[in-house]
């Protein structure tokens, strides 16, 4: 059900750009990367993906949290379609990943933290050649949002694009943390239970 809220949450976004007279490859096409994650969470539910989970889960959940924080709405308010499918889809990547851990005990690894930075990366680089090719700003490479945001505090471009490398690290170190302590904590556990025993 969620996988399918999550693909009509997306479709419903693209017509109603289109039905609004909006639509344009410069802005409209699903590739700022809290979009992408939309669809591959999806994907993810169906498939009950490891690899897809991995790369949900840090990227899937940092860029939608940071897009709900600092949303880039275009002025549309509380209660507006626009509002709530924002919401609705990253919020979706979100409950998604935490299903995956509640009902099939999938965790992240340190190895696969590291794998999603590299495919962020590339992802990025991709982002990069398609926003010179259809003067977009995909990923905000190119220049900051107009409306506020974090990257206002991180200098000027292309500085804060280093910033924002750093802090998607933090980011990504961060959602590990939980599994970290738990893996710790277990190990921790086993050893007592081991010693005993003897």
């Amino acid at each position: 059900m969620l996988s399918l809220v999550l693909i009509a949450s997306e479709t419903a976004y693209q017509a109603w750009e289109i039905g609004c007279h909006q639509w344009s490859v410069e802005t409209s096409l699903p590739l700022q990367l809290s979009d992408i994650v939309v669809l591959l969470a999806a994907v993810m539910l169906i498939t009950k993906s490891r690899f897809l989970f991995y790369f949900v889960y840090f990227a899937g959940i940092s860029s939608s949290v940071q897009a709900m924080i600092t949303p880039d709405l275009g002025g549309y308010a509380y209660a507006q379609f626009r509002y709530v499918q924002f919401y609705v889809s990253h919020g979706g990547v979100v409950l998604a990943c935490c299903m995956l851990i509640a009902a099939c005990r999938y965790e992240p690894t340190l190895r696969s933290l590291w794998v999603s930075v590299v495919f962020v990366n590339l992802y990025g680089g991709f982002i990069y050649v398609m926003n010179r090719l259809l003067g977009a700003n995909y990923l905000y490479m190119m220049k900051k949002p107009e409306h506020a945001s974090l990257l206002d505090v991180l200098g000027p471009h292309p500085w804060y694009l280093v910033w924002i490398e750093g802090i998607m690290i933090l980011s990504f170190l961060v959602l590990y943390l939980p599994f970290w302590v738990h893996k710790k904590i277990k190990g921790d556990k086993s050893k007592v239970n081991f010693i005993e025993a003897e």
